[in-house]
């Protein structure tokens, strides 16, 4: 794979393009968020691992750059801000995983290889839809009886994983795992905020209720006909 490594640091730089380089993989470095962001410019790339402190800016500045462009490669943040808040931010900052460093080489290499499938099931599946609801899986955009609703990476994530579940009730620890991949529960009100926003937009393009709370269980899509 062809894979846009971001990071400032020289000898973790070194050693993840020794680490890709034997596993595969060919790499372009870059040592800033600037040069990260030109270079991405001269893509395509598979993937992009992103550091998330460089010198001239964050790593999560980058990831809200690149997502505005229309960027759709999957980001793999490495980070030493490990808490579960922190992976909260990058993940809601635009990135589709989080790594705490130190990391484990293989729990890397696998971690590339998840993203890269699920990025390839993406474009594979053009038009995903579910009731009034039209999901455009490649170009990661969202149309409710043709009215585009404009959402974040990790709102997109939230629709994507209801409508992957066709109707059925997903628990907070579910969308956690799946969305957050967090799998112990942070005991903030995240997923609460998060769908809160989720549902204003959807009932904003449409106002019939498309998001139903299960009180003590978790949520639901519900399948509005268009009309």
């Amino acid at each position: 794979m062809d894979i846009l490594l971001i990071e400032d640091d020289p000898e973790t730089a070194r050693i993840l393009r020794e680490q890709l380089g034997e596993a595969g993989h060919a790499i372009v470095h870059a040592a800033s968020a600037a040069d990260g962001l030109a270079r991405a410019g001269e893509g395509p790339f598979d993937i992009i691992i992103l550091d998330r402190m460089l010198p001239d800016g964050t790593g999560l500045e980058v990831a809200r750059r690149l997502r505005s462009k229309g960027c759709s490669w999957p980001i793999l943040m490495l980070s030493a801000l490990g808490r579960s808040e922190e992976r909260v931010e990058g993940l809601d900052g635009g990135a589709d995983d989080y790594l705490a460093k130190p990391y484990d080489r293989q729990e890397l290499l696998a971690r590339i290889s998840a993203l890269a499938r699920r990025s390839a099931q993406q474009e594979n599946g053009a038009i995903v839809t579910f009731g009034d609801i039209e999901c455009h899986v490649r170009a990661r955009t969202v149309f409710r009886r043709g009215v585009h609703v404009p959402l974040s990476p990790r709102e997109y994530e939230l629709l994507k994983f209801f409508i992957d579940h066709g109707g059925d009730v997903v628990t907070r620890e579910m969308l956690l795992a799946a969305v957050w991949k967090l799998h112990f529960d942070p005991q903030t009100n995240v997923v609460d905020v998060s769908i809160g926003r989720l549902r204003r937009k959807l009932e904003a393009a449409h106002p019939e209720p498309v998001l139903e709370t299960i009180w003590g269980t978790g949520y639901r899509l519900l399948a509005c006909q268009p009309g």
